[in-house]
Order: structure tokens, then sequence, then C-alpha cells
């Protein structure tokens, strides 16, 4: 459960930008017609000239150079290719994001630009762009995110021996808890048994790297040339903490200069080049603590998403008549280390849970009984049995320790499992000036 969740939606300039290039894509193009055909799906043009747009107003707002018009679109394409495949995967499931929990999300988005629900319509009304339309598009987002954790979980395991070490060697470092964002170029081997195709990659790598540090922009470069999923985002990746970088770039990050270009650096998945666009904090502060405890009905092959709703909502009613919560917890729910344990999960810090959790928890009163909530898991209740402000110490290292584990991990199982399910599916180009069809 000590996981984030991919971004559902980033800011809202995305929204924004995304919203109102369909709506002028939809006054002026009143043709369509298929381009690509992805197994069961088709991509249309008029998709892939929305995407663009959104991407070019993205990008053009950052002050990065757009790549030339032909090799964005063909990125562009990739990247809705990939997005349908996993939607459709989806779908065969059964999987969906309720309008509950899309408002939680969106709820939250409004927060995070200081605007409430209300407001944040509001100002999409005021730019003349679809609220709905803003809805849907996260909701997709959403999605997207939970069909990778579904199948990209339980490809990562993080073993205590790896968290003791991870903290042994933090200590030796003396990390300063200093914050990073990065930039980050992947140029990709498929094969590293084929010795032309590492010696191409790493070729390009290395003339990347040239052309960056003789003054080209590091996130054009990114957008024109990266094979890495963020490429159409400038590379650019989250915030971290020292300790939370990824294993390839722990050692480096910290030596490097903001803007400074570093070496070449090798990897299971290709050649990277990273930069540091930002740094900031430095500072451990007190941290609050809830002593918590949840009921968990997680979805299946056989069980729906609303079933998994039903059942905990009954849930909530048994334990408002009276019902003891443990109990339920310990016949019930499908967490089976807190399950055994009355729903137990022990003293949370910020930042341990998944979005989704942390909301709920921060907002319920102690002894409050909090939900029905959606988390990428499936369905929740939890009550804060108690609250207090702790220094970070080893328990909470540890699990900071694991969860940076688990996201190294996570992020690299991403990319082959993506690389994979791409290769495995059946992809048609339709070809119209050439009058053919490619098939990939």
């Amino acid at each position: 459960m000590k996981a984030t969740l991919r971004h559902c939606a980033q800011a809202l300039f995305f929204v924004m930008a995304l919203i109102s290039a369909s709506t002028a894509l939809a006054e002026r193009q009143p043709l369509d017609r298929v381009i690509a055909i992805v197994n069961d799906d088709v991509i249309l043009q008029s998709e892939l000239d929305a995407r663009v747009s959104t991407i070019v107003s993205r990008l053009n707002a950052q002050g990065t150079r757009l790549p030339p018009s032909d090799i964005l679109h063909e990125r562009v394409l990739e990247q809705l290719i990939t997005d349908s495949i996993q939607l459709q995967m989806a779908n065969r499931v059964g999987m969906r994001i309720s309008d509950n929990e899309l408002n939680d999300t969106l709820q939250n988005i409004a927060a995070r630009n200081n605007m409430t629900l209300a407001q944040f319509e509001m100002q999409l009304s005021l730019e003349g762009m679809s609220y709905r339309a803003a809805r849907e598009q996260i909701r997709r987002e959403m999605l997207l995110s939970r069909v990778q954790q579904r199948n990209v979980d339980n490809r990562v395991r993080v073993t205590n021996r790896e968290v003791q070490n991870f903290l042994a060697a933090s200590t030796a470092r003396g990390d300063t808890g200093i914050e990073y964002q990065l930039a980050h170029i992947l140029i990709a081997v498929d094969d590293f048994n084929n010795q032309a195709e590492v010696d191409a990659a790493q070729e390009k790598a290395n003339s990347l790297l040239k052309m960056i540090r003789s003054g080209s922009d590091f996130q054009s470069l990114a957008v024109a040339e990266s094979d890495a999923s963020n490429a159409l985002e400038g590379g650019v990746m989250e915030w971290r903490p020292e300790n939370q970088l990824p294993s390839l770039v722990s050692d480096v990050a910290p030596k490097l200069a903001e803007g400074e270009a570093s070496e070449v650096l090798r990897s299971g998945s290709g050649f990277h080049i990273i930069t540091v666009l930002d740094k900031r904090g430095g500072d451990q502060k007190l941290v609050e603590q809830s002593r918590v405890r949840h009921i968990l009905i997680r979805p299946t092959e056989t069980v729906s998403d609303a079933e998994a709703e039903a059942r905990i909502e009954a849930l909530v009613q048994r334990i408002k008549n009276g019902e003891s919560f443990a109990a339920l917890a310990k016949e019930y729910s499908d967490d089976p280390v807190s399950g055994s344990d009355g729903g137990n999960l022990g003293w949370i810090g910020g930042g341990e849970m998944v979005p989704a959790f942390e909301t709920a928890m921060n907002e319920a009163a102690v002894g409050e009984l909090k939900g029905p909530f959606r988390s990428r898991f499936g369905w929740h209740i939890l009550e804060v049995q108690e609250r207090r402000n702790k220094d970070i110490g080893g328990e909470v290292k540890e699990a900071e320790a694991r969860q940076a584990l688990y996201r190294r991990k996570f992020e690299v199982e991403l990319q082959n499992w993506l690389r994979e399910i791409r290769d495995e599916a059946y992809v048609d180009f339709k070809n119209e000036t050439k009058g053919e069809s490619e098939t990939s």
C-alpha cells in the first residue's frame, strides 16, 4: 500500500490546455479518420491533433523548444497507442473509476491550486472550457495509473535486508534531506546481446550529451529524443528527497550543480543522461502520526467494483449499529496482515500511504469512522484512534527506505512492462498518403 500513485492530473494549466485544445479542434475539424488500429480499438486523427495541441501548449508555457512536427506527432501517436492498450486491459477486467473517487481527486486538484471545487469549475468556464471533459480526462489518467499498479505491483519485492542495506548506505553518505527535481533522457536498448544496437544507442547518448554541454536545451532534447515515458513532459521528474532518488543517480545527482548534465549512465534499460533542475529543503521536521485501523474490500476477477463498494457500505452500517470494528476486520478485510490484527496499521506518518488513504486519514477526527473511499487497492473504511507528533526516528526512516526502494523498482518494472505490452499488441498504422498500411 506504501506506494505513490502515478500523477492523475498534474496541474490546472494542463487541464485547461487539454480542454481548450480539444474544443478548438472540434470547431475546426468537421471530418475525422482512423490513423491506427490498436488491438480492438482505433485512434482517430482528431485524438492525435488534440493531444499534440495540449503538449505544444504545455511546452510553450514551459519555454521548451519544440521538436520537429513529424517527430512530435510520431511520439504522441506512440503515447496514444500505449494508453489505448492499457485502457483496453482495464475494460476487459471491468476496472472503473467511480464518480465519488473522481470527485475526491478533483477536490484535491482544486486545493493544490488554492481553489474550491466550485472555483475550479468556474475558472474552467471562464476559459471557455468544459468541466465535464476535464473530469473525463482526469478519470482516464486515474484509470491508466490503476492498470499500471495492478500489473506491475506483483513484479516488485522489497526485502528486509535491502531496507537495512539502504539505511546503512544512507547513513554512510550522510544524507542531508535535500530534495531534487531532475530531468532525464533515456536512449533505450531492447537487446544488450546485439552489440550493434548497444553501440548505436551509446553513440546517440554521447552525441546528445555533447549537444547539451554545447548549450542545447535539455528538456527540448528530451521531448525530441528520449525513449522514457515522461519524454513529452521534457523528461521532468517529480520532486524527490535524496534518499528516494533512483538508484542509478543516487550517487550522481548530489554532486551535480543545478543545470549541469551528468555523464552518460548505463542501466538494464539503456543509456541515461540526467540534470538537476532545482534543489530545496534540507531540514527535517517533526511529523504528525496517526494510529489507524482499516478494513479493505478489494475488487477481484469475481467481485466487481460495485459489489466491493456495496460490501464495504454494509460493513459501515454494521459498525454504526454497534458491531466490533476489530471483529469485522478479522472476518472480512482483504488486507490479510492488518485484518488478522483487527485492522490495525499502527502509527502512520505523512507520505507513507497512497494519496486517497492519506487524504481520508488526515480528514478524519480521532474516533471518527471515515469512508467508504476508494484507493487503488479497493474500498476502505478507516478509524484514526490516536494522533501524536514525533521526531523522525528509526521506524519512520525504515518506512521511507522501503517506499524509496519500492519506487525505484516499480519505475524500472513499469518501463519494462510498457515495452512488453507494446511489443505484444497488434498495431496497424493507416497511411493515407501512401495509400497503404503498416503493421507492427
